[in-house]
C-alpha cells in the first residue's frame, strides 16, 4: 500500500447492533477493492477482521479490527466494532480514532438498541455519520420504510443518496443519486444500466433533498439553489461534505453484504464524502507545565499520536494501535510517553489489517497503524516527541456492571493467573481485576457474563492459565444491639510464672458509622497503665471473627471498667487473652448480621418502569425516587448487593438492553430474621468445609 497524505485518508468506524452484517460488510469492502481474493464468511470463521480464536469459534466480533481499504485515490481506514453489548468497551478506543461512523441498520430489525447506542455515541463525539441498511436482499423487506423510519426518529438530517433497485429477494442494483448512474450485480457481474423507468421519480426525488440539504450549509449555496433550482457538481460535493461533517446531513444507502450488491457506490460515497482528519482540530497540554497546545493533522508539525487499543500476544509481545495525530512517525522517531513521563522505544512500525502486520517506513498524520513493544504505554497514552511533549485527553471507559471472585484452578498457578489477567487487562481496559478489600477476595469486573468468559477463555488459550470465577462473597458484618457487661478472666499455672489478666468490659452498639470505640474508663488501678493496650489489642484482633457466624464484627464499643492484676503472674499476652475471653460473651448481647446495602440509579425508557420498580421490590429493594434524566426515568433506589449479583444480564434482558444502572455502597442494615439463619447456616458450613 503506497504512502497517503492527510487529505486523502479517512478514518471510519463501523458500528451497530450485534449479528446485523459490520464484519460481512467490511469483508465484502475488502473483497470488492481487490485486497482479498475471496470473501470471507463469519460463519466459517474466515473474516479478516475477526480472527481471535474466540471470535472464530463463537461467530461473533469481540475485539474492534483495523482493516484499511483503497478506492478512488484514498484510504479508507475501516474499523470494525463489536456490535455485543458485553464488548461496548471495544467501542471507546475506535471514537477517539477516527472521524466519521459507519453505522450498520439491518432492514429486516430496523431501529435496534445498537443502532440507537451507536448513534449516541457518535453525536458524543461529534463525528460524521453514514448510515448503511444491510441485509435488504432478505425476504419481505420495504426499504422505504426502513428510511421513512430513521426520519421519524432522527428528522430530516436522513438523506437517501443510492437507491435499490428492486428489495427483498429481487434486490438486484443500486442507482447512485448524485451520479445518476445505475448499477446491478457486483464484482465481475457488475454492469451498468439505464435508471429503470418506474424509478426516476424517487431518483429525482432524492436528487432534490440531496440538493436542498446541500445548499443548506451556506448562505452561498442557498442562494444559488434559488436561484438556479440545482447545483453543480462540485458546489454538491462541498454542500454535502460540509453537512456530513457537521451532523446536518446523514447520507443512507443500501447494500448486500454477501454478494456484495450496493457495497462500491457505499465505498465511493464514503471515500468522496466523508470528512478527512485535516477537518479535525486536536486539543493537548503539557502535563508538567500545564500550557495549552493545538495541533493538527500536518505532517509539518511534530509528532504527536495516541493509543486506542492494545493488543496482547504471549509470542510476539504488545502490539499498540495507534492514530497518528499530527507530524510524521518513523521508526527513527524518538518517542516519549506523556502520560507515564518517560522515554520509548519501538521495536517496530506497521500497517495492520485483521492480523496481518505489515512492516511500514513511516505514518503521517491522519493516519493508523501500529507500533510494537512499548513498554510504558498502556491505551489512552499520548505518545509524543523528546522535548515537545503534547498530552491529549484520555478515554473513557465504561463502567464494570457485573462481578465475580477469580481462583487459579490448580493450586500452585495463582502467578500465573494474575499475570494472564493483568496482560489481558491491557487488551480490555474496561475489564477491571482488583482485590476487594473487605472480602479479601481477587474480583474480576466487566460489562457482563459474556466477556468475562472470553477473558478466561483467553487466559487459557493464550497464557496457558486455568481460572474458576464464581459469585462473590458477601461482606457480611455482624454487630450487636444490646449492652452487656461482661468479665474476662485469664488464669492459668504450670509451674514458675503463671498467666493472669482480669478485666469488665462492658459492650455496647457504637454510634452509627462507628466500627470501633475503646474506652479506658480504669479508675484506681485495677488494671495497670501498661496493660490497657493490650486489651485494646486483643479486642481489636479478635473482631475479625464475630461471635454469630464469624463475620468480622462491627458498630462496638468496649468499654474497660475494672479488673485485677497479679504482681507476677500478669502480662500483656495475659490480660490480651482475657480480653478475648470477654468479647466472645458478646454472644449474649443480641448479635444480629448485617448486609450492605447499595445505592441504585436505574435509567430506563418510560414502557419498562413497571417491569423494573416490580423487579426491584423482589430484590428487597426500597424504591426513594424517580426523575426525568436525558429521556429516560432514572429510578433510585436502595437495595441488599446480596439481591444484585448479575444485575447487568437480568437488566439487559428485561429491557432490551435500553436499560443502565450504577451502583455504590451506601451502609450496611441488619438482614432479615429468616434470611439471617440461611446465611449463617451455609457460613458456618463453608467454614466446616475449609477445616476440613
Amino acid at each position: 500500500m503506497k504512502d497517503y497524505m492527510v487529505k486523502d485518508i479517512r478514518n471510519i468506524a463501523v458500528l451497530g447492533h450485534g449479528s446485523e452484517g459490520k464484519t460481512t460488510l467490511v469483508e465484502s469492502m475488502l473483497f470488492a477493492a481487490g485486497v482479498i481474493d475471496r470473501q470471507g464468511r463469519v460463519e466459517d470463521g474466515n473474516t479478516v477482521s475477526d480472527y481471535d480464536p474466540e471470535e472464530v469459534k463463537r461467530h461473533i466480533s469481540i475485539s474492534a479490527s483495523v482493516a484499511p481499504i483503497e478506492i478512488h485515490g484514498k484510504k479508507l481506514n475501516m474499523i470494525d466494532v463489536p456490535g455485543y453489548f458485553d464488548f461496548v468497551g471495544e467501542m471507546a478506543g475506535p471514537l477517539h480514532a477516527v472521524e466519521g461512523a459507519l453505522i450498520v441498520m439491518s432492514a429486516v430489525t430496523g431501529i435496534s438498541t445498537g443502532f440507537e447506542k451507536a448513534w449516541n455515541a457518535t453525536g458524543r463525539h461529534g463525528l460524521a455519520r453514514f448510515i448503511a441498511i444491510s441485509q435488504v436482499d432478505r425476504e419481505h423487506i420495504n426499504y422505504r420504510k426502513a428510511v421513512d423510519d430513521l426520519r421519524a426518529k432522527y428528522g430530516n438530517c436522513i438523506i437517501p443518496m443510492v437507491l435499490p433497485i428492486g428489495e427483498g429477494t429481487s434486490f438486484r442494483g443500486v442507482v447512485d443519486v448524485l451520479s445518476g448512474k445505475a448499477f446491478t450485480g457486483a464484482g465481475k457481474d457488475r454492469r451498468e444500466i439505464p435508471i429503470p423507468e418506474e424509478m426516476k421519480p424517487m431518483v429525482e426525488e432524492a436528487l432534490e433533498a440531496c440538493n436542498e440539504a446541500a445548499a443548506s450549509t451556506s448562505e452561498e449555496l442557498m442562494e444559488k439553489f434559488f436561484d438556479e433550482g440545482s447545483l453543480s457538481d462540485e458546489e454538491m460535493l462541498r454542500g454535502l461534505s460540509a453537512g456530513i461533517y457537521e451532523g446536518s446531513i446523514v447520507p443512507v444507502a443500501p447494500v448486500s453484504s454477501l454478494d456484495g450488491i450496493g457495497v462500491r457506490p457505499l465505498m465511493y460515497a464514503l471515500a468522496m464524502y466523508m470528512p478527512s482528519p485535516m477537518e479535525h482540530t486536536y486539543h493537548g497540554v503539557n502535563p508538567k507545565t500545564k500550557s495549552m497546545h493545538i495541533r493538527h493533522a500536518d505532517m509539518s508539525e511534530s509528532f504527536t499520536a495516541q493509543v486506542f487499543k492494545t493488543i496482547a500476544d504471549p509470542f510476539v509481545g504488545k502490539l499498540s494501535l495507534i492514530k497518528v495525530i499530527s507530524g510524521v512517525l518513523t521508526p527513527a522517531t524518538a518517542l516519549f510517553n506523556a502520560n507515564a513521563d518517560k522515554p520509548e522505544k519501538a521495536a517496530g512500525l506497521f500497517m495492520i489489517r485483521g492480523k496481518k502486520q505489515t512492516p511500514v517506513s513511516m505514518l503521517c498524520a491522519g493516519d493508523i497503524g501500529a507500533v510494537s513493544k512499548l513498554q510504558y504505554t498502556s491505551t489512552g497514552d499520548s505518545l509524543c516527541e523528546i522535548g515537545k511533549v503534547v498530552q491529549y485527553d484520555g478515554i473513557d471507559f465504561p463502567a464494570p456492571q457485573i462481578s465475580l471472585a477469580v481462583y487459579a484452578k490448580k493450586a500452585g498457578e495463582e502467578d500465573k493467573v494474575f499475570s494472564g489477567l493483568s496482560r489481558l487487562c491491557e487488551e480490555m481496559p474496561d475489564v477491571i481485576v482488583a482485590k476487594d478489600p473487605m472480602t479479601t477476595e481477587t474480583l474480576i469486573s466487566g460489562q457482563g457474563e459474556l466477556e468475562l468468559e472470553i477473558v478466561r477463555q483467553k487466559l487459557l488459550t493464550k497464557f496457558g492459565a486455568d481460572a474458576v470465577f464464581k459469585d462473590p462473597k458477601i461482606a457480611y458484618r455482624e454487630s450487636i444491639r444490646k449492652t452487656i457487661k461482661v468479665q474476662g478472666r485469664h488464669k492459668k499455672q504450670s509451674g514458675g510464672h503463671g498467666q493472669f489478666g482480669d478485666v469488665w468490659i462492658e459492650f455496647s452498639p457504637a454510634d452509627e458509622g462507628v466500627d470501633f470505640e475503646f474506652v479506658d474508663a480504669v479508675v484506681g488501678g485495677a488494671v495497670p497503665r501498661n496493660f490497657i493496650p493490650s486489651v485494646e489489642k486483643g479486642l481489636r484482633e479478635n473482631l475479625v471473627k464475630g461471635v454469630l457466624a464469624g463475620f468480622p464484627m462491627t458498630g462496638l464499643r468496649a468499654k474497660l471498667y475494672d479488673g485485677s492484676y497479679h504482681p507476677v503472674d500478669s502480662s500483656e499476652m495475659a490480660f490480651k487473652t482475657a480480653a478475648r475471653i470477654a468479647y466472645k460473651q458478646c454472644v449474649n448481647a443480641s448479635p444480629v448480621l448485617l448486609e450492605p446495602i447499595m445505592h441504585v440509579e436505574v435509567s430506563v425508557p418510560d414502557e419498562y418502569m413497571g417491569d423494573i420498580m416490580g423487579d426491584l421490590n423482589k430484590r428487597r429493594g426500597r424504591i426513594l425516587g424517580m426523575e426525568q434524566s436525558d429521556g429516560k426515568q432514572l429510578i433510585i433506589a436502595e437495595v441488599p448487593q446480596a439481591e444484585m449479583f448479575k444485575y447487568a444480564t437480568d437488566l439487559r434482558s428485561m429491557t432490551q438492553a435500553k436499560g443502565a444502572f450504577k451502583m455504590n455502597f451506601e451502609r450496611y442494615e441488619e438482614v432479615p430474621a429468616a434470611i439471617s439463619s440461611k446465611i449463617i447456616e451455609a457460613h458456618k458450613a463453608d467454614l466446616a468445609d475449609d477445616d476440613d
